[in-house]
Formats: C-alpha cells, structure tokens, sequence
C-alpha cells in the first residue's frame, strides 16, 4: 500500500568497489521532490530528495545536492563509474561519487543484488499473507492520534493502535456532517449500482469520499464491493486483479473468492500476474477503510467482502494491454459484468478515481499562482476541461470519453480513466449524476489534483 514518506537520515551505506553494479551503475526508475533545509546560516535551502517511483523500497529517501540530477541520466548501465565523472568533470572526483552510489544502492535505488532481496521479500510477503497490511489508512490514524496528543509528546506504538481506529472514526463521522449539512439529498433511496470517489489522501479529499460514503449509511448492505483503482506504481500492462483482502485501522476486510477464482476461470493467470502490484497501491486501500465505517459489519461480525483490481488506460493501445500481454479492458468488463450476474447478493462497484493533475509539480511552466491573470485563466482551462469530461460521464458517453482523452493527449493527466469507464461498462447504469467536483491545491501553488464524487443508478 502507499504512504507518502518523509525524507529522513540516508542509510549508512559503503561502496564495494568489487561490486559490478556499483562500478556501471543502472538507475531503476526514481521520483524527485524538493526538500527544504535550513542551512548554517539560518538561510533556507532546497536539496533534491530521491526515492523509489515504483514503492517497492521502505527504505528513506536519498536526500542530495541539487547537482547530482546532472549525473542520474549518465546511471543507466551504460557507462561505468570512471566514464561518469569524467563525462560530468567540474571537478568531480571518483571518490566525491562513490558515496552517492552507495547510498543510492543502500535505498535500493540501483539495479543489482540490494534492490533484488527487496523485491523478494516484498514478493514473499505478499504471498505470506490473505490479507494486505495497512499502509495509508494507518499512516492517517497514526497522524490523527499524534495531533490529539499534541506536539510535545510522542505517540507510542500502543497509543496508535488503541487511539487510530476511534480517531478516524471521529474524522470521518466530522467530515461526513460537514459534506452533507447542506445536501439536498443526504442519503441514497437504495444501494446505487456504482459510485465514483477520490483516491487522494483524506485531508485534501474528505469532501467527496464523505459526500459519497455519508450517503451510503442507511442502504441496504452489499454482498461484495469491487473496487476498481489507478496503477500508480505497478508493473502491470493491463488489468490487475487481487487474491487477497485489505485491512485498515478499522479491521481486515476479506477478500471475495467468488470473484477471484471466478475471474480466474474466466481470465486465465494473467490477470494475477502482476498482482503484487497491490502491495503498496492507495487506491483501493482508501476506500476500504470508509466502506468499513460507513457499511458495518455483517450479522457474523465481518465487514463486506472486497474484490480490488486496478484499471489501466483505455486511451492507450485501444484498450488492450500496453504489451498484448497483460489483460484488456474489454475483457476484463465482459467476464466481472458475467460474474455479477452469476453470483448471488447486491455487488456494489467503486471507481477510485482522481482526476487533473496539474502544474510546476507535474510539469507544467504555468505557475498555479501569481501576480498576473495567466494562473487565474489557467486554472479556470482546467476547471472547463473537467468539466466538459465529466459531462461525457454523466451522459453515460464512456466512449466519447475514451475518444476525447485520446484525441486531446489527456491534457491535464487525468489519471483514472479507465475505471471510470470500467464502472459503468461493468453496471450499465440508467442514470449517472455528479454529486460534487473540488480541486486541493498546496499553499505553495506547485500541484492541483481534482477530483469529483458520482453515483451510477
């Protein structure tokens, strides 16, 4: 599961000069993101952290000179060590670069042996286990627990696990009355098809996942939810399916074996075969925990059953899987929409679905805030474009949806459109309406993410 890490002391670390991958050095696929420092003077600065894009090391970051971005492209196996600093010259020195890569190494940052035993203990892990620990959900109770405890102390393991569940519990009842105080409707008439909810973290995006879930807790419960996500950091090419359950500070949902092993007769194991990576996915962990407090447990004391799959995007290769090997879209709704149709009970369908990502932080020249009109006009283009999308939703259009998004290039990088259109390919809903649209922006103006909250009938 993801959780956003905090940059922290690199590990010690040591350069093996008998090491091969450490004398030709292969950069696995990294994020970069400043990391405000206070210098000796008192002066602040910006240093460059460096972690792992795909999640799969809990190691910290590697927090480094600004710099050193000019040698990460040189780390690509290609050239050795000697070749790099000589290429990069400004008075570098071998032995000036020598600790980068072993700390670099020591973070799992580099192909070779140290990253290899962290994908196979991760891999074995997972397998370890039925049900998948919390990631996010607890790194958000645990946050909800040292506030309440103030600053001036710190949280002990006990304090977290006993004190998490009923802080978020008290989050969520909170945002559940703020998001819906003014609502028209403040609950659905009877368990919907489908629901859209946000997949950002809480305290950016409470107002939707509470505008949607609030209004869940008086239907009648669901046999199974399928949760349908983003694959942010995985390896997959197509659809992703998972064999296990979740679990939150609230408790473990197990998984549907129904729908795993039925989707498994209907699919085959490509659908499995990236599935670790669910290991440490947000987007589907998000919604468990409130379809936990919102739909209770059942008359044997169990929350709802869950199914998770991730969705990737349809605007590529048409739909089929980026490599033809992994599986399509279509296939995938054909075989879930045939298997609820099969089993017995309610299926309620999730789509955790972000939308616009957009500004300095993701790309863009266009600062989201500053002096002139140009921030002000931009950000009003990313509204309108939201909004003209999600109209193709709310008139049932997913193919009007798939075709804009790949005609136009996804201009402002929505990132859930294929469980978007999953979810109403899977239920064949009469009717789509939006509850809610709300954009989270950081004070800095370096990232605006927007989401929105619907239900399909």
């Amino acid at each position: 599961m993801s959780t956003e890490q905090n940059p922290g002391t690199p590990p010690q670390a040591t350069f093996d000069a008998a090491a091969a991958h450490m004398q030709q050095p292969k950069l696995r696929q990294i994020r970069g993101f400043p990391v405000p420092v206070k210098g000796p003077d008192g002066q602040q600065a910006t240093l460059l952290g460096l972690a792992d894009a795909r999640q799969i090391s809990d190691k910290p970051p590697v927090v480094v000179a600004p710099a050193v971005k000019d040698l990460l492209p040189l780390m690509n196996g290609e050239h050795s060590l000697d070749q790099i600093v000589e290429k990069i010259g400004r008075g570098l020195t071998r032995e000036q670069a020598e600790p980068l890569i072993a700390q670099l190494d020591a973070a799992g940052l580099l192909e070779g042996p140290t990253f290899d035993a962290m994908l196979q203990r991760m891999r074995e892990e997972f397998d370890g286990s039925a049900i998948l620990p919390p990631g996010s959900t607890a790194a958000i109770a645990d946050a909800l627990v040292q506030a309440s405890l103030g600053q001036e102390v710190q949280a002990t393991e006990e304090q977290k696990a006993e004190l998490g569940p009923q802080k978020l519990a008290e989050a969520f009842d909170k945002w559940i009355d703020e998001a819906l105080k003014d609502a028209k409707n403040p609950s659905f008439d009877a368990l919907p098809k489908a629901v859209v909810a946000p997949h950002v973290d809480y305290p950016r995006g409470w107002m939707n996942y509470a505008g949607v879930w609030g209004r869940m807790r008086v239907v009648d419960r669901p046999d199974r939810v399928i949760i349908l996500g983003t694959n942010h950091f995985g390896t997959g090419t197509g659809v992703v399916g998972c064999d296990k359950g979740f679990s939150t500070p609230f408790g473990e949902s197990p998984a549907d074996e129904a729908v795993v092993e039925g989707l498994r007769q209907k699919l085959g194991e490509p659908l499995y075969a990236h599935r670790y990576d669910h290991e440490r996915e947000h987007s589907i962990e998000l919604q468990v925990a409130w379809i936990q407090h919102c739909l209770g447990t059942g008359p044997d004391g169990s929350h709802c059953k869950i199914y998770g799959a991730l969705i990737h995007d349809p605007t590529v290769n048409n739909g089929e899987s980026y490599d033809g090997n992994g599986v399509s879209l279509t296939a995938f709704v054909e075989a879930m929409r045939e298997l609820i149709a099969e089993l017995p009970g309610k299926t309620l369908v999730v789509s955790s679905a972000d939308l616009s990502h957009v500004g300095p932080m993701f790309g863009d020249k266009q600062p989201l805030i500053s002096e002139d009109e140009q921030s002000e006009q931009f950000r009003n283009s990313v509204a309108k474009t939201d909004q003209d999308l999600l109209g193709m939703v709310a008139q049932n259009k997913p193919d009007e949806l798939i075709g804009a998004m790949a005609w136009q290039g996804n201009p402002t990088r929505w990132c859930s459109v294929g469980n978007m259109v999953a979810a109403i390919q899977i239920t064949q809903p009469d009717e789509i309406a939006l509850l809610n649209y709300a954009g989270a922006m950081d004070p800095q103006g370096m990232g605006l993410v927007t989401h929105a909250s619907m239900v399909m009938r």
